[in-house]
């Protein structure tokens, strides 16, 4: 892990679009701003493990379909 020191107003750069901006601190608090194009999906990071979270037991279910021949016997009625 890559670990700097910024002073409010101060950036970085990740890659050649996205920049992070140390907007204020304000105790134990820093608040950051982030300039990315509008394709990278930014998340804090609680919220990308739920997201993960919920992906993989989405992955695990599985579904109960009827099978395709009670399906077209039904139809035929």
């Amino acid at each position: 892990m890559l670990i700097l020191t910024r002073k409010p107003g101060e950036s970085i750069m990740i890659g050649d679009t996205i920049e992070i901006q140390v907007v204020e601190l304000k105790g134990d608090q820093a608040k950051i701003g982030i300039g990315a194009p509008k394709n990278v999906k930014v998340y804090r990071k609680e919220v990308y493990d739920a997201i993960q979270a919920e992906n993989a037991a989405a992955a695990r279910t599985r579904p109960e379909l009827p099978s395709l021949d009670a399906m077209l016997k039904q139809n035929e009625k």
